[in-house]
């Protein structure tokens, strides 16, 4: 028996699209926010879990065990920073208290881009960017998918930044396993539904795209055009840059996973 856990936001649809049916007899599947999720890795209430990336590197001897994963090679439209003053400028920052990956990405890039360390607060799930009192605010999810309402000075897409600052794509959340678990052909499983999931992705789009506030035509193209869902070489360099940014900063204490250029 084998359990597991994936975050219950709109970018996983494609990758676990009929996983709970092609599981194996006494095998589950559970859906939750991405912190619940490493902690419960961590804990060993689950064996394996869709993580956001920061999470796996703060892991005790976590692999990967799927090159299944949700990335981008460029704009990833749904993880945005709204700036009220040029981007240089930043003295007070809001992290949206959904992500912990695209809190550390954000920082990475202001530090390596401008030498900035800016002094941060939380953006809350119930305020509105422009309701906040910061200089510039980091907006994920659904709500960065919708048109700003305040006046802003500079509007980054994160992901068009990293992967131009960087020069290799980012990768937000891929498949880990705890020490100890034996995957079987869980990873076959993972990626024969992350390739159908890819297939259907136009009638995935129509069956969620009013409960986001979307067009199915937006919704298609945010999973066909903004992300991208195979864990390759220049995904795994990707990781690479962000592990060294996170240590950088300060952000991860340890390293124990396994290197990141095995498969």
């Amino acid at each position: 028996m084998t359990r597991l856990g994936a975050v219950s936001y709109l970018n996983t649809k494609p990758l676990i699209h009929g996983l709970k049916d092609a599981l194996g007899a006494g095998d589950s599947l559970v859906l939750n926010l991405p912190s619940r999720l490493a902690a419960q890795l961590q804990s060993g209430e689950l064996d394996v879990a869709l993580i956001p990336s920061v999470e796996y590197f703060r892991g005790d001897g976590y692999r990967i065990v799927s090159d299944a994963a949700i990335a981008c090679r460029g704009p990833v439209w749904s993880v945005r920073l709204v700036s009220r003053v040029p981007v240089r400028s930043i003295r007070r920052l809001a992290l949206d208290e959904g992500s912990r990956t695209s809190a550390a990405m954000i920082r990475i890039l202001l530090w390596q881009m401008y030498g900035l360390k800016p002094e941060t607060t939380v953006f809350e799930m119930e305020q509105t960017p422009e309701s906040v009192d910061a200089d510039a605010v980091l907006v994920i999810g659904d709500r960065a998918m919708h048109p700003e309402r305040g006046v802003y000075n500079e509007i980054w897409d994160l992901g068009d930044r990293w992967c131009r600052h960087t020069e290799t794509p980012f990768v937000f959340a891929m498949w880990v396993a705890r020490p100890g678990v034996d995957v079987g052909d869980l990873a076959e499983t993972l990626q024969t539904c992350r390739d159908r999931g890819v297939a259907e992705i136009e009638s995935i789009a129509a069956t969620h795209a009013a409960a986001y506030g979307l067009t199915n035509e937006d919704l298609y193209r945010y999973f066909a055009e903004n992300l991208h869902f195979q864990l390759g070489n220049q995904e795994r360099n990707g990781l690479l840059r962000f592990r060294e940014g996170c240590e950088e900063l300060g952000l991860i204490d340890r390293i124990t996973t396994e290197s990141i250029d095995k498969t």
